[in-house]
Parts: C-alpha cells; sequence; structure tokens
C-alpha cells in the first residue's frame, strides 16, 4: 500500500504536490490515481493456481573484569562498504543526505528544501542519485521524495540501478504497490526500451520472501513471461535460493519436486536446498534426510554438498561426523574446495586442535588451495570464543604474515572477547583509520549495542547509537528492536517506548514480542494510573465520612465487653480496594 500510519491525501499531497511540478511519467500517473481510488492490491501476476503446504534475550549482567588489551596491530581490513563517499559528489551526496535527515517526517517540508538547495543532476550524475539512496534506505518517505524530485530535473533519466536501489528500498518497507509501479514505469512503453531485467522481478521476489510471502513470490517468478523474459532453470534456481535464503526451506523443497516435469533436477538445485537446511535453519536432522533424498534421486553430490553437510556437522560441534564424511570424500576422489576445507579447520578448532587445523592449511596450500581470509577467520572466531585469546593472536599474526587483510569478521570475533568499554572503543577507533579499509557496519553496531546493554553501560549504547546516525548509515528495524530490549530489560521503560514510538514513526514494523511486551507495560502503566486517581477520590471520601464517626463515637458505651459483643462494620468494594462503610 502508499500509506501505512497517514491518510492517504496527506501522503498524496506531500509527495506529488502537483501534476505540472512533478513530471512523472504517464503510466505512473495513472497508476497512483488508480491506487488513490481503490485500496486494493495489484492483481496476481499468474492466472495459474499456486499450492504450497506452508510450514512456516539476552539478560543484562554486571560488567566484566577488564582483560588485557588486544589486537594492537590490527590495522588492516578488506571491506568495500566504506563509510563516507570518496567519489567527485561526495560534498552534493552530503549535503543532499543532510537535507533529507535534518526535515524528519514532513514530506512538504524535505520537498521544498530540495526544490530550494541550488542542487542540478544530470544524467551523468546518476551514481550521485545511487548513492544518496543508499544511505537513505532505512527512511522510504524521504528516499521517495527524492527520487521523484530528481525524475523531474532536466535532462535527468533514472538509471537501471537508481530503479533497482529504490524498488529494493520499497520492497524492504513492503510497500510493494509503489514497487510495481515503479516496474510498470520501467517499461518503458512506446517512450523507450525496457529496463526490467531479470534481476529486476529477482529484487521482488527476494523482497516477498523475506516476508513469508511465499505465493507472490512464486507469482512474480511466473510474471517473467508477462515482461517478455526467459524463463530458464538459472531463474528458477535463483527463486529457490531467495526462498531457502530467508527461511523458507520447506516451500522450497516442495517447489523443487513439484516442477520436476519443467525443470529438471541437477546437482545445483538440490545443493541449494541442502544449504538451506544445513546453514539457514541449521538443522542436522533435516540436512540428513535431504541428504539421503539425494541418493535416493540418484543426484550427484559433488564438493559444494559436501561443504554444506560438513559445515552443518562443525556448526553441531561433531567433529567425528566432519572428519568421517571427508574421509569418505577423498575416498571417492571428489577434490576438496576452498569451503570444505574452511569448514574442516573451523570444526578442529572448535575443539581446540589448533596445530592440527594449522596443519590443515598447510596442506591445502601445498595443494595450490590458496588459504584465504575467510579461512583464518574459521580459526580465529572458535579461538574467541573459547576465550583463547593468545592462541587466537598467533593465528592473526601468521594471517598478517601470508599478506591477507583482516576483515571485518576478524574484528567481530575479537569484539567478542573484549571485557571493558575502553577496549571496544580503541578498536572501534583503529577500524576507523584510513589505514584499515573498512568501517563498521550495522552489524558491528548492533553486537555492541547489545554488548553494552548487558554490561549496563546506557552511556556508551547512546553514544554507539548517535555514531551510527551521524555516520550516514541510520538504525534500521534490527537496531531499534536490540536497542528497545536492551533498555526495557534495563529497567529504563520510559526511553523504550520512546524508541519504539519513533520505529513506528518510520514505519518499522515491531517484532511481535518487543511490541507484546511494551503493551502490556503500558496497560499496568494506565491502569496504576486508574486505581492511583481511584485512590486520591476514596481517601476524600473516607476523610469525610471520618468527620461524621467522630460525633457518633461519644455516644457509644467504652465500657462494653468486645469480646461479648464484638462491633460489627460493614466493608465496601471498590476498584481493587476495601473500604469500611
Amino acid at each position: 500500500m502508499w500509506v501505512v500510519g497517514r491518510s492517504r491525501s496527506a501522503i498524496f499531497t506531500n509527495t506529488f504536490c502537483s501534476l505540472k511540478m512533478w513530471k512523472l511519467s504517464t503510466r505512473v500517473l495513472a497508476f497512483s490515481l488508480l491506487l488513490l481510488r481503490s485500496p486494493r492490491a495489484l492483481p496476481l501476476l499468474s492466472p495459474r493456481p499456486i499450492l504450497l503446504v506452508s510450514t512456516i534475550g539476552f539478560l543484562p549482567s554486571p560488567a566484566l573484569p577488564t582483560t588485557p588489551t588486544l589486537l594492537s596491530s590490527l590495522r588492516y581490513c578488506s571491506n568495500d562498504a566504506g563509510g563516507g563517499s570518496d567519489t567527485k559528489n561526495g560534498e552534493l551526496v552530503r549535503r543532499i543526505v543532510d537535507i533529507l535527515q535534518e526535515s524528519g517526517n514532513s514530506m512538504s517540508l524535505l520537498k521544498h528544501k530540495l526544490e530550494n538547495c541550488g542542487v542540478a543532476v544530470s544524467s551523468s550524475e546518476s551514481e550521485l542519485v545511487v548513492e544518496v539512496l543508499s544511505r537513505v534506505r532505512n527512511h522510504w518517505e524521504a528516499a521517495f521524495t527524492f527520487f521523484v524530485w530528481a525524475a523531474k530535473q532536466p535532462g535527468y533519466a533514472h538509471s537501471q540501478r537508481a530503479y533497482h536501489s529504490m524498488i529494493s528500498i520499497l520492497g524492504k518497507t513492503r510497500k510493494f504497490d509503489t514497487a510495481w509501479a515503479l516496474i510498470d514505469e520501467m517499461r518503458g512503453g512506446r517512450t523507450g526500451p525496457s529496463l526490467v531485467t531479470p534481476h529486476t522481478l529477482s529484487i521482488m521476489i527476494r523482497r516477498y520472501c523475506a516476508v513469508h510471502d511465499v505465493g507472490k513470490a512464486v507469482n512474480t517468478f511466473y510474471a517473467h513471461k508477462r515482461f517478455n523474459l526467459r524463463v530458464g532453470v538459472e531463474e528458477f534456481q535463483n527463486l529457490l535460493s531467495a526462498l531457502c535464503r530467508y527461511k523458507n526451506v520447506q516451500d522450497a523443497e516442495h517447489l523443487l519436486f513439484c516442477n520436476r516435469n519443467v525443470f529438471p533436477f541437477d546437482s545445483k538445485s538440490f545443493n541449494i536446498i541442502l544449504n538451506g537446511w544445513c546453514n539457514v535453519i541449521g538443522s542436522v536432522r533435516e540436512a540428513e534426510r535431504f541428504w539421503r533424498e539425494m541418493s535416493k534421486r540418484g543426484i550427484r553430490r559433488d564438493a559444494v554438498s559436501y561443504s554444506c553437510i560438513i559445515s552443518c556437522y562443525s556448526k553441531a560441534s561433531n567433529l567425528n561426523k566432519v572428519l568421517k564424511v571427508f574421509n569418505q570424500m577423498k575416498e571417492m576422489e571428489i577434490v576438496a574446495d576452498r569451503k570444505v576445507y574452511n569448514a574442516v579447520i573451523h570444526a578442529l578448532a572448535k575443539a581446540s586442535f589448533v596445530k592440527e587445523a594449522l596443519n590443515l592449511v598447510k596442506t591445502m596450500d601445498g595443494k595450490g588451495i590458496a588459504p584465504d581470509s575467510a579461512t583464518y577467520n574459521s580459526l580465529i572466531k572458535p579461538l574467541c570464543r573459547a576465550r583463547k585469546t593468545n592462541e587466537a593472536k598467533e593465528v592473526f599474526d601468521e594471517m598478517l604474515r601470508r599478506g591477507l587483510s583482516p576483515t571485518i569478521r576478524t574484528y567481530h570475533a575479537f569484539f567478542r572477547i573484549l571485557r571493558s568499554g575502553e577496549e571496544v572503543f580503541n578498536l572501534l577507533e583503529k577500524m576507523k583509520t584510513k589505514e584499515t579499509g573498512c568501517q563498521p557496519d550495522k552489524d558491528t553496531y548492533i553486537m555492541l549495542i547489545r554488548r553494552f546493554c548487558r554490561w549496563r553501560q546506557l552511556d556508551n549504547v547512546f553514544k554507539l547509537w548517535s555514531e551510527m546516525s551521524e555516520n550516514g548509515d541510520g538504525p534500521d528495524r534490527s537496531s531499534y528492536i536490540v536497542l528497545i530490549h536492551g533498555l526495557f530489560l534495563n529497567g529504563k521503560l520510559e526511553e523504550a517506548y520512546k524508541y519504539y514510538m519513533e520505529m513506528k514513526e518510520k514505519q518499522f514494523l515491531p517484532e511481535p514480542k518487543t511490541e507484546e511486551m511494551l503493551q502490556a507495560w503500558i496497560s499496568s502503566k494506565e491502569t496504576a494510573d486508574v486505581q492511583r486517581i481511584g485512590l486520591k477520590d476514596n481517601q476524600l471520601d473516607h476523610g469525610m465520612s471520618s468527620k461524621k464517626t467522630q460525633v457518633t463515637c461519644k455516644s457509644v458505651d467504652l465500657g462494653r465487653d468486645f469480646q461479648q459483643q464484638p462491633e460489627t462494620r460493614k466493608v465496601r468494594r471498590e476498584r481493587g480496594f476495601s473500604f469500611w462503610e
């Protein structure tokens, strides 16, 4: 839908203003007016019916003692996701992003600032639009307002990348009707060639899979023919990958077997499902069942198949089965690839066989398979989790001697063994230096916010929260959920409720557990307020009645025997309290 939490007329007034000022194509305007008149969703993209069987805290603890500072030599990191823009349009990007962030939730104010900012966008600067959309991807209204503003700039037409970025943002916030309107605009019609590609539809498929709407994901897959796009085994495997990526593995397996006459079985299709059970769901039972199913169906198991099952056993800490399958692979003369070696190395390191793991690194190197950063991360991560800091440091030094750059996953592994806020921020500052080549990402901040909440260091929590926003990577749904849970479990209920309302204003759907938790607190707070007001009223009534009892008490015979003639008084119950008449 176009509107969540606001009136439709207000959003359309703020977003489009007037048809004269916003030069959208006739097709999108007509589609927009159609949506305004009718709230119904788009028609199904395929007439054929789809029958699928869907199967579908942490507690705060006291701050832990400090350990010696680690990783003084962490200087290099390979990660392409930099924090700032290094393009020639970097200044313009920061200027536009500042406007989008300063305007808050007022889209009319945002539109006015964009029209008077003096920034012109031309077709040669299409990357500027993509960069801005990437920086505000967690605020769909601001992103869409900027997208529409850019479309009216003289001499500018949205590139395919810009459309894909905007469609991904809309799909992430479940604005599917608006996303389909943009796809319809990409078709071009008589005005030009179609920009719709299989990748365009795969974006929508992934977004439907993310919200577990398997039916619409499958219908979008069948929409390839509607856009005159080829539908083959590769597109079908992309659908299976999207389903498995977001834990719809049971539906993906059902779809694989139902379409065996249209898309013949092959090892890659089965490996996608096997990887879903092994590494996404992490179910050893289901992985072994599907492993046997591959044998029954006559599907050849290749190196990818073995890497999936070995990784599953490795995560389950079953070293015996890891080595058994690895030896079986050798007997069948299947050449192990880097992923297989990495999984076995991870299992050995997890079981404290560090020397054997390092020897296996040398073995794979001798066979012409050069170890990469992921190989050493497979060693460092389990060592850090086992608190073997010295051994982890030795592996890290070996990694540097080989000329390999640590990745952001390497930093995350070492963050987990730090025990003070000072150490955390020291390592965080090293990540931000230009020498490292990488910046902390969203997962880094979420992990550290969760950790500081456990340590009850809320000042550091808010420091990280502000830093995350200042870096141009505003908080998303996951960030809000972690912060709200951390504040709630630390007893900061008012602050948790404030960020909960801020989350809803940005139209992020709260987690059911989060909403249930806060709604229970709100209802109990309202009940307490009502009882407090009732108690004050009853105290006033009781004060008035006490004056009357003082007058009547004079006529009472004080010499009577209370055991033989006890005093009788009526009790009145009201609003959960008992009062003497």
